[in-house]
């Protein structure tokens, strides 16, 4: 991530996978706390409180402010969330226990985070920074999404008559 001198690398010098997850974070810097957004949904969402931890998998994450971290440790540690690590499920798991008034009880600690030195880091670029990088030298690149199929038919056994590629599918 960083140069020999402590500054960002170019996002092309970046391996792929800590890429992804900067240009994901990327995205989620101004998001709410997800505890907040079940607390006072979409209509007071100016009450929700800005997401600072990240937790779960890119794409699948789960949003919390430090005020409900501790509520997330608990169900993970104490409340079986344990049980959904790496599951599709376990941000879902996590909403439907806050929802049903799952919270951490008073004085539960949370995890004590250390900031060693975070003067001491360079500032990142900025998300619109990264975004023009990102696609400064992009072509695009093109899908073959019958490519490995891999069940044997050839593509004129395929039926795809009945197929509406402008069906809207639910996301989970």
């Amino acid at each position: 991530m960083f140069t020999e001198d402590g500054e960002f690398k170019p996002l092309d010098e970046v391996p792929e996978e800590p890429r992804e997850r900067l240009v994901r974070l990327t995205y989620l810097v101004e998001q709410p706390c997800d505890a907040c957004y079940l607390i006072h949904g979409e209509e007071d969402i100016e009450r929700c409180r800005q997401a600072a931890i990240v937790y779960g998998e890119p794409g699948d994450e789960l949003l919390l402010c430090g005020d409900h971290e501790a509520d997330f440790l608990y169900w993970y540690r104490e409340a079986g969330g344990k049980a959904y690590r790496g599951d599709p499920a376990f941000r879902d798991e996590f909403h439907e226990w806050f929802a049903d008034d799952g919270r951490a009880p008073d004085g539960y600690e949370g995890l004590d985070h250390v900031e060693t030195d975070p003067d001491g880091l360079p500032d990142p670029p900025d998300p619109e920074e990264i975004h023009r990088r990102l696609n400064e030298d992009f072509e695009g690149r093109r899908i073959d999404l019958r490519e490995g199929w891999g069940d044997g038919e050839d593509e004129e056994d395929l039926d795809l008559d009945d197929v509406d590629l402008g069906t809207d599918y639910p996301s989970r």
